[in-house]
């Protein structure tokens, strides 16, 4: 496969598959409004980064197929070979990859769904911060962009490297699709400036409403 093309589709449905298995199994994973993720066209699940287990978690809960940006670091060793095995993307994050971005794109611009960490690093969750990598995305394809809530993956007192518990609650939660503002006659830097913190503000909007509703248990918070 060509670095510069697009992972072929069945390797994301072939993942999702796996990971519904885990997720269903060695946990109780759990979606809410799955029914808000468009069924069909470019959709980017942008999702807040707290532990390991968010990406696999969040392509499990998805309703469709996912390809996920994911740290170049981890294509290493036998795990590195099953990421490239899903389909999903390695990303450097330390220089604006435009190369990964590319690859992104072309799975959106075929019509499928793309998930990306805005904050690039796992942390709180908070959605604090986010990169830009994900608006110009979006601004790029005109995909629509569905904010996802991941709860009870950190493990209180321990590393975002740790795993929960066996048969732990896991949460996915996805919020209503939007689409950036258009601002015609903006310049470029600008708009792009100005669509990462729409964005920000939208995806940190709906995790404090996820954990709320979720009854503030369903993460270390």
């Amino acid at each position: 496969m060509s670095e510069t093309a697009a992972p072929h589709p069945r390797r994301a449905r072939i993942g999702r598959g796996i990971g519904i298995v885990l997720f269903h199994t060695a946990y109780r994973g759990h979606a809410r409004g799955t029914e808000r993720v468009p069924a069909s066209g470019p959709v980017i699940l942008v999702a807040n980064h707290a532990a390991f287990l968010d990406g696999p978690l969040v392509m499990s809960m998805a309703p469709r197929a996912v390809t996920f940006l994911v740290k170049q670091e981890a294509f290493s060793g036998p795990f590195g070979a099953v990421l490239r095995g899903v389909g999903q993307i390695p990303i450097d994050r330390s220089v604006g990859d435009r190369a990964a971005l590319g690859r992104a794109a072309a799975v959106l611009q075929r019509g499928d769904a793309v998930g990306i960490f805005p904050e690039g690093n796992r942390g709180t969750g908070d959605v604090d911060e986010v990169n830009q990598g994900a608006a110009w995305l979006a601004l790029r394809t005109r995909a629509t962009l569905v904010p996802v809530a991941v709860l009870g993956t950190r493990v209180e007192g321990r590393g975002a490297g740790a795993w929960p518990r066996p048969f732990s609650r896991l949460d996915v939660d996805f919020g209503h699709p939007f689409t950036l503002q258009e601002r015609p006659g903006v310049p470029g830097r600008e708009r792009l400036r100005l669509a990462t913190d729409e964005l920000r503000e939208r995806l940190a909007s709906h995790v404090r409403l996820a954990r709320v509703e979720n009854g503030g248990s369903a993460d270390f918070h």
